[in-house]
Parts: structure tokens; C-alpha cells; sequence
């Protein structure tokens, strides 16, 4: 029996790039290698290769997603998606296996360009009533009054930069004079920012995957981290955040965030593994993010809920690209 070539598809162009890489060096080493072959496919400013060790063994023929070996010309029939950000998260990807009609793992390029983009993400959701934080957008160039965002939103506020993840670029503001230096770092990682009203609770975050026509809400996982909010340091590196898995909620307050996150999943037509991040206040789960293809890391939360759900990384992982190579 011939095995389908899986290409697992990491680096990008972003900050995100040495996270996409631990990433799929994660997804890459679970791959079924009875049911596949696997190929570790790099990404990275127009270069695209197949890595094998961390070394190139051949550049990747973008006209029908493949690559010359030992005089073999070898067709990647599949692409399991770990590049966060752009152009991996975004749907520029998406749309080029579209053109080629090749199967793959994430959620399409509608849903990809949608969540990517924090503030149209955010009012869509908010026509569908998703409680979440007041907030503004600044582009790239436009005028801004800080004072006027102050009175707007009142101290503290987050700065994020409208489209990103792994919390680069992101700005806890305590005082008015330094919104503009965090607005302006922000800019660094994207063209528009936003803006948000701080919300005082704990973050907590689930997953979601579809398999088909079945959906599995995962367990729901409680972040603690030891700096002010979960930055990059506290995402990162080790000990500096504590992860409960599951969370330590009641079981209402567990299955209502679960039925929010399968509600929001739908709501942007999401498909893949996905991972809805949230602030608890008050009783009420106030809508962070949505990441469509978020980090898996042996340390990261979806391997972490995966193994909280008594299930297996590779076993899912087959049971995902099985039902998207029928489909």
C-alpha cells in the first residue's frame, strides 16, 4: 500500500516563526507514519523546502506542491497547517490549496481571514451578542488622541496589534503617556491595533475540533500566569505560568464555556483544531480570541486538553486528515 505524503507546513513570516516551527516539529513527530509519510515543509520569506534534521533535502515546486528527491518527483498530497500568523492563519495559504485542490487541516480562507483579523472578528461576534471588552481600532497612519481613548475606555487598557498572536506586540497601559509608545509598537507587528478596555478576571481557554460531522469540545484549561498578563515570557518559558488542566471551575460554569466555544467555532465556520481564549468575570466569559491554528508545543494547551481528554495526540491527528482526504 502506498502512504499519502502529509506535508506538516511551518515557519511564516512572522514573530510567530520559532513557535510554528516547535510547533510542527510536535505535530510532525505524531504523524501515523503506518497510515503516512510524513514531510516537514519550511516556509519562510518566498522559500519554500523540505526539511529533513532541521537540514534542506529539496526546494518545493510551488505549481503543484511538490519536490524532486533521488530523481523522484514526490506530490505532497496533504497539509497539515502549523505556520501561526501570516501566511499560515491568515488565508493566503488556504487559498493556494484551494487552487490546487489539495486537502488541509485549518479552517478555510473566509474563516482564516476573518478570526485573523482581531477587530472585524470582534464585530461580527458582537452582532451575534458574544460578550467581550470595549474597544478601539487605530490604523497604521491615522490620527489618534489618547486622551480621547482614555475617556473612552478608561485605565488600565491592553494595546494588541490587530492581527498576531503569541501575544507579541501587546501592551498592558496603566497611565495615558504611554498609550502612544504601546499603539506604536503595536504597529510593528501589524498595520491596525486594538485597543481594549481591560477586563479584571481569570483567563481560561478550550478547544475545539470537527472531525467530519462530529465535534469535540476539549477540556477547558486555567491560566495563571506569574507576570501581569500572559505575555510572551509567560507563555514561553518555563515556570513562569501555571496551567491547570481542567480548569478549576464548577461544572456549569464548565459546560457553559464549552458551549460557547462549539457556538463561536460554528459561528465563524471554523474547521481543524481550534482554540477559543477567554477572560472569567462575574460569572460571565468576556470573548478574548480565537486562534485557528493554535500553538502544539508539548507544552502547548491543546496537546495538554488532548491528553486531559484521556485521548491521543496521533490518534486524533489521523482521525483529522483521514476525514479531510475523503472530503
Amino acid at each position: 500500500m502506498t502512504l499519502k505524503n502529509i506535508a506538516i507546513v511551518a515557519g511564516g513570516d512572522s514573530s510567530e516563526y520559532v513557535v510554528s516551527i516547535k510547533s510542527s516539529a510536535n505535530v510532525y513527530s505524531a504523524i501515523n507514519r503506518q497510515k503516512f509519510t510524513p514531510w516537514m515543509v519550511s516556509i519562510r520569506n518566498g522559500s519554500w523546502k523540505v526539511l529533513e534534521a532541521d537540514k534542506e533535502i529539496a526546494s518545493v515546486d510551488k505549481g503543484d506542491f511538490s519536490f524532486i528527491l533521488n530523481g523522484e518527483k514526490i506530490l505532497l498530497e496533504y497539509a497539515y497547517i502549523m505556520i501561526h500568523g501570516t501566511p499560515g492563519e491568515d488565508g493566503n495559504l488556504q487559498g493556494y490549496f484551494e487552487m490546487l485542490g489539495i486537502p488541509y487541516s485549518s479552517s478555510g480562507v473566509q474563516s482564516s481571514a476573518l478570526t485573523f483579523n482581531k477587530n472585524f472578528c470582534n464585530k461580527y461576534l458582537k452582532s451575534y451578542d458574544i460578550t467581550m471588552a470595549r474597544s478601539l481600532r487605530v490604523s497604521l497612519g491615522e490620527k489618534w488622541n489618547p486622551a480621547e481613548v482614555v475617556r473612552e475606555l478608561s485605565l488600565p487598557l491592553f494595546v494588541k496589534p490587530g492581527a498576531g498572536g503569541s501575544s507579541f506586540g501587546i501592551t498592558k497601559v496603566k497611565k495615558e503617556e504611554e498609550l502612544t509608545a504601546a499603539v506604536d509598537k503595536a504597529l510593528l507587528e501589524s498595520a491596525e491595533v486594538l485597543i481594549e478596555q481591560f477586563i479584571e478576571g481569570k483567563e481560561f481557554t478550550c478547544g475545539v475540533v470537527k472531525i467530519g460531522s462530529k465535534k469535540l469540545v476539549l477540556p477547558v484549561t486555567e491560566v495563571i500566569p506569574k507576570n501581569e498578563f500572559f505575555d510572551y515570557e509567560a507563555k514561553y518559558t518555563p515556570g513562569m505560568a501555571e496551567e491547570i488542566t481542567p480548569a478549576r471551575i464548577n461544572d456549569a460554569l464548565t459546560h457553559k464555556v464549552q458551549a460557547l466555544s462549539a457556538e463561536i467555532y460554528d459561528l465563524c465556520n471554523c474547521k481543524g483544531i481550534v482554540r477559543v481564549d477567554y477572560i472569567l468575570k462575574d460569572q460571565t466569559f468576556y470573548f478574548l480570541e480565537i486562534n485557528t491554528v493554535p500553538g502544539m508545543t508539548s507544552t502547548s494547551f491543546i496537546p495538554q486538553q488532548i491528553t486531559a481528554a484521556g485521548l491521543n495526540l496521533t490518534d486524533l491527528l489521523t482521525e483529522i486528515i483521514v476525514a479531510d482526504l475523503k472530503t
